[in-house]
């Protein structure tokens, strides 16, 4: 097992009671001035607004509603202006991953004299500016953001979809599962294969004897693997949410993943994917992480595919090849069963006439020739991409 170093001050406050009853002093305590950061209209929809609304009546609450998935850097330049104008001490984001990662952002924008999307390009920037605290209140289990220091950040115009990491992790994050009761059952599955691809990112690598970290995210994928389903079938299956949603946290709070050696491969290719196409992200990762599977299976991998199969699919009883290409099945299969779309024509990508740029972007990006589980080309990915175009076949 190697090194490392592990800090997280996230303050999680899981469960039904703690909104109403905390929310107004956890926010006092930074300031009186609050940038309250959300999405589309489903926040009023639900009554989420007006209750959050109702909470700060005491405070000067400035919106920045409209954040769009794959949050766009035009809605983080408008948020450090509001940040600077009404000297705000503290955000409020209440959505899903989207509103936090933009947040994050936004908190150290706050305190840059230059364009956001340098802070984005280059993140080691922010680790010099102070940071605006920022409080969450997550409505969506998807991208573990409400206890990370990453987000993700697209800008349309060029296009390009970046990754950056801020020097704090949410201060404080209200972890509700009531709040995703009405999330669709297209972004629950969606977000379900989001939890799931950011652990098969963490498990697959090259680390010997990491079997503390391998046997936690083995733990948390039969969690999904168990829950998603009835999360999909009783959105108010209350244990369904609850499961989905810790396990979202824990997936991606930075424990699981310690002691890894590799660089993640399925988010470059599907970063390269949502940055042209404008596509959801975890339906993204659903349509390509079987593919990359098939892709990774060799000798040398064989292995960890088997004990993939044994340990979360609970298969036994053949050699270790065969092992192998059965988990890559049933994690097509059970992937299936929760998206409707799992090739790229499923969600409107018909030609490969961007795939050559994409595979030099996600090649360059992850740096996946040099650093990856197992070594991606840029013809790899040109064939990750192709292979994607249609249905899944052993």
């Amino acid at each position: 097992m190697l090194d490392f170093t592990f800090h997280n001050q996230t303050d999680i406050r899981f469960g039904r009671g703690h909104i109403d009853n905390e929310l107004y002093d956890v926010l006092h305590q930074y300031g009186t001035n609050v940038l309250l950061v959300y999405g589309g209209h489903s926040l009023k929809q639900t009554g989420l607004y007006d209750r959050v609304l109702g909470l700060l009546k005491d405070l000067n609450v400035t919106e920045l509603p409209g954040i769009e998935p794959n949050p766009k850097i035009s809605s983080i330049r408008e948020g450090q202006k509001l940040a600077k104008d009404h000297q705000i001490d503290v955000i409020l984001a209440v959505g899903g991953g989207s509103v936090i990662d933009a947040a994050k952002v936004i908190a150290s924008a706050a305190y840059y004299k230059g364009d956001p999307w340098d802070l984005v390009i280059s993140p080691a920037k922010r680790q010099d500016l102070a940071q605006l605290p920022v409080v969450d209140i997550l409505t969506l289990a998807a991208t573990g953001s409400e206890m990370n220091f990453g987000s993700v950040i697209s800008d349309p115009t060029i296009p390009q979809k970046k990754g950056t990491q801020g020097p704090n992790s949410p201060a404080v994050s209200f972890l509700d599962p009531t709040l995703t009761y009405t999330v669709p059952t297209r972004q629950t599955a969606a977000g379900a294969s989001d939890i799931f691809s950011h652990l098969c990112e963490q498990y697959f690598d090259t680390a010997e004897n990491n079997d503390v970290s391998k046997s936690m995210i083995e733990g948390l994928m039969r969690t999904v693997i168990k829950w998603a389903p009835i999360a999909v079938k009783e959105p108010e299956n209350y244990d369904a949410r609850a499961n989905l949603m810790w396990a979202a946290t824990m997936a991606l709070n930075g424990i699981v993943g310690l002691g890894t050696v590799n660089h993640w491969t399925v988010h470059p290719l599907e970063h390269e994917l949502s940055a042209q196409y404008d596509i959801t992200h975890g339906i993204g990762l659903a349509i390509l992480t079987p593919r990359w599977m098939k892709f990774a299976l060799n000798e040398e991998s064989k292995p960890l595919f088997a004990r993939f199969a044994r340990a979360v699919w609970d298969q036994y009883g053949y050699d270790d090849m065969e092992l192998a290409e059965n988990s890559i099945r049933r994690t097509h299969d059970w992937l299936k069963s929760l998206n409707s779309e799992m090739t790229l024509p499923d969600v409107g990508i018909t030609d490969d006439s961007k795939f050559a740029d994409m595979a030099k972007a996600a090649v360059a990006g992850g740096s996946l020739d040099t650093n990856a589980y197992v070594p991606v080309t840029e013809q790899d990915a040109i064939q990750i991409y192709r292979d994607s175009m249609h249905d899944f076949a052993e």
